[in-house]
């Protein structure tokens, strides 16, 4: 059956290149918020977590990055389920960038506002870190099982699924903790940084950068589409 143009899946390279392209800006960007204050404040300092580089000379690094990862999950179109949550996280991911967290606020009091402001941000931050973890436990598995590197795809995608909860659960049990404990520690800017290599790391390994295009054998594709013939998929349904 024929697809509308608006319904069409993109070609598989233009998949492969939004896949890579949030991989890369998810990967980068803990290293870049970190070593760019560090140059610019002359001193090497951990801020209380990621979403504090909006309040620094990084804050149009911050700000453009997930912007940028914005643009990409809401332009990424595969198989209808990845269509609709990339792009509410697409949409949730610039939300994180124009809400900041209030509680970073330096040198002025915290208004009303301000917490409806951060509020804004942590729900935002939180779906999107769940959304995440639904596409590298749900969505990347889904392969064909004839390819190759299948199972060590599966695992590392699994992996990072495993790790964005995992980060996500203990950055809320860290509200227990008392604030000295907190300011030593930094576990949100610990959990933050997990979360956002681990699914930087699964884009990055679905945009097919870690193990190259995955062979496949002639047959038919996994959902009934188009058959496989081997060399690249023809069509993203089976990459």
């Amino acid at each position: 059956m024929d697809l509308s143009p608006a319904r069409r899946p993109q070609d598989a390279q233009t998949v492969r290149r939004l896949r890579l392209g949030i991989g890369i800006v998810g990967v980068v960007l803990p290293v870049v918020l970190v070593a760019g204050h560090s140059l610019v404040s002359g001193r090497f300092a951990l801020l209380s977590s990621l979403s504090a580089y909006y309040y620094t000379e990084l804050r149009d690094v911050f700000v453009g990055s997930l912007c940028a990862i914005g643009v990409f999950l809401i332009s990424y179109r595969h198989r209808r389920l990845d269509d609709l949550l990339s792009t509410i996280a697409g949409g949730l991911a610039i939300a994180v960038a124009l809400f900041p967290a209030a509680t970073h606020q330096p040198g002025s009091p915290i208004t009303s506002t301000d917490v409806l402001v951060g509020r804004v941000h942590q729900v935002a931050a939180a779906t999107l870190f769940v959304i995440l973890a639904i596409f590298c436990i749900v969505l990347f598995p889904r392969r064909d099982p004839r390819e190759v590197h299948g199972r060590v795809r599966r695992g590392l995608y699994y992996a990072c699924g495993g790790l964005i909860l995992a980060a996500i659960a203990v950055a809320v049990a860290s509200n227990a903790l008392p604030d000295p404990t907190r300011d030593a520690l930094r576990p949100l800017f610990w959990c933050e940084v997990v979360a956002v290599l681990a699914f930087g790391v699964a884009w990055f390994a679905k945009g097919e950068a870690l193990f190259g295009p995955a062979p496949q054998t002639t047959g038919p594709a996994p959902d009934g589409g188009t058959p496989v013939t081997g060399g690249r998929s023809p069509s993203p349904a089976a990459s």
